[in-house]
Parts: structure tokens; sequence; C-alpha cells
């Protein structure tokens, strides 16, 4: 007999594609690994779950709505160089950009440069569940930019926000 499962909304897994060479210890997201609402995955493996109904976060398409919401999301998570590298295996998933939102994330590539508007993954992923309307408790909680990152965004007196 299967279980019965809880009231409440329900959405696809958030997918995160690592590139393999990037540093775990660097890796805004890596605190998420062990809940189960994420499925990390790591470049070029492939991505165990269907993506049929996913939209992939990235610059250059429309902007990332409520009319997503039922949408799975799927994050490259890399620097921008890396990260470009793989968008041929997830050219197939519609884009959605983030409206303006500002990084907290000390940016110090000298040779690269990084995009307009680019975020951390932790935050891309924290504005876009903002957006869709998802819980974002507890999120940030690993962030060691987090007061600046909501802060900067006027996102200070949410619930994610805690008084210390």
């Amino acid at each position: 007999m299967e279980a019965a499962r809880p009231a409440g909304p329900f959405w696809p897994r958030t997918v995160i594609v690592i590139h393999p060479r990037e540093r775990r210890s660097k890796c805004s997201v890596e605190p998420l690994r062990q809940n189960p609402e994420y499925l990390f995955t790591t470049f070029p493996q492939p991505v165990p779950v269907d993506l049929t109904g996913y939209v992939r976060l990235g610059i250059g398409g429309p902007l990332l709505s409520d009319s997503d919401a039922g949408c799975g999301l799927l994050l490259l998570d890399g620097t921008w160089k890396r990260a470009a590298s793989m968008l041929q295996s997830y050219q197939h998933l519609p884009v959605r950009s983030l409206p303006a939102v500002q990084t907290a994330y000390p940016r110090k590539s000298e040779i690269y440069e990084d995009p307009e508007g680019g975020l951390a993954t932790i935050e891309a992923l924290y504005a876009a569940l903002r957006i869709l309307g998802r819980p974002t408790h507890g999120l940030l909680d690993s962030y060691y930019w987090r007061r600046q990152f909501l802060s900067l965004n006027g996102w200070e007196n949410s619930a994610e926000f805690p008084e210390t």
C-alpha cells in the first residue's frame, strides 16, 4: 500500500549540475546536498530524472515568473567559463533569467569578466525560489554573505533574516 502524500503544493526537485572542476569547499550550494528537495549531479553524468517541464536558470531568457511555478529548476554550478561549457547539454531546456538582483559574493577573477547580473549559485537559487513562491527558510543559513545579500536586495525583513 502506497503511503499518503502530505497536503500542500508540490513541484519537481531542483536539479543542480556541478562542473567536475568546481571546488566543493567554494561551492555555495554544497550545504544543500543532504536536502531531498535538491538533486545534485556532476557534469557530464546524465541527470537521473526526466527534465520534461524544467526550466534552466541562465542569462538572456525571459524573466522567471509565477507562470513557471509548476516547473522544475535546473541550475549549472561552476565558474562562468565552466558553466558555459556545460550549456550544450541543456540547451533543450527553456532558459529563464532573473530580474535585477545584486550579488554579495566577492568577485576576484583577474582573467575573466563576470557577466552583468551574475550571482553566486545560492543567490540565484534563493531569488528564483522567492519568485516562484517556494519555501526559502534556512536556504541561506550557511551562506557567509547572507546578511549582505538580503540587505542589498531589500529582503532584510524576510523570515530568513534572523535577528542576531
